[in-house]
């Protein structure tokens, strides 16, 4: 499983300080997610529990899940796949917020998380009691981000394209002033033929 957070928007910026990155998204991420036996696991609704500080004492962990709510974070595990999930959302200091509610339902708190997985940009949505600790949560394809990731790959691989075509000029270029340096040197070391030159005047005649 390949999870990773999505990055801040000077990510296009930084672009054209590299000749490659590798892809943070595949081709056709809707395809992805529809054919990809976990990310289609996932889909379903099932149950999930709160996972972190399992050694403290139940009131102590009932704290630290809200206080890790309103600061915009928590770690969620599906029970059906044993899937553990660190989820990062915009922090609710009120009590609601984009990816984070404490006053849609009484005693539970709904998540809103996204992030990318196996190549594919989705959504953690779900809901968890504030008491017990669990509830239910699902994995949907994140179309809205999905299409801004993919004009991020298209930057990217248009990008490397042309700075392979540069490389590819420069090697020609190169390669040609290499080709006439050892022209000219083979020219300048390449021996000459002497010729000799008919004199009448240096020659003798004898009488007899």
């Amino acid at each position: 499983m390949n999870m990773l957070p999505f990055e801040t928007s000077d990510m296009c910026d930084q672009l054209s300080n590299c000749v490659w990155k590798m892809p943070r998204v595949v081709a056709d991420q809707k395809a992805r997610f529809q054919s990809d036996d976990l990310l289609r696991k996932l889909h379903q609704e099932s149950e999930v529990k709160y996972t972190e500080f399992r050694d403290m004492k139940t009131e102590d962990r009932q704290l630290r899940f809200i206080e890790g709510c309103r600061k915009g974070h928590t770690e969620v595990a599906f029970l059906a796949t044993g899937i553990n999930l660190p989820l990062v959302f915009n922090p609710c200091s009120k009590g609601y917020g984009e990816g984070c509610d404490f006053e849609k339902e009484k005693g539970k708190v709904h998540i809103v998380s996204r992030f990318i997985m196996n190549g594919v940009c989705v959504r953690w949505r779900g809901w968890l009691d504030l008491h017990q600790l669990d509830g239910i949560g699902c994995l949907e394809y994140d179309e809205e981000q999905a299409e801004v990731e993919q004009a991020v790959l298209k930057e990217q691989l248009q990008l490397y394209n042309r700075r392979l075509k540069e490389f590819e000029e420069n090697q020609r270029v190169y390669q040609r002033r290499q080709d006439h340096q050892v022209g000219c040197q083979e020219k300048h070391h390449q021996p000459q033929n002497k010729r000799t030159e008919f004199n009448p005047i240096s020659m003798s005649v004898s009488h007899i």
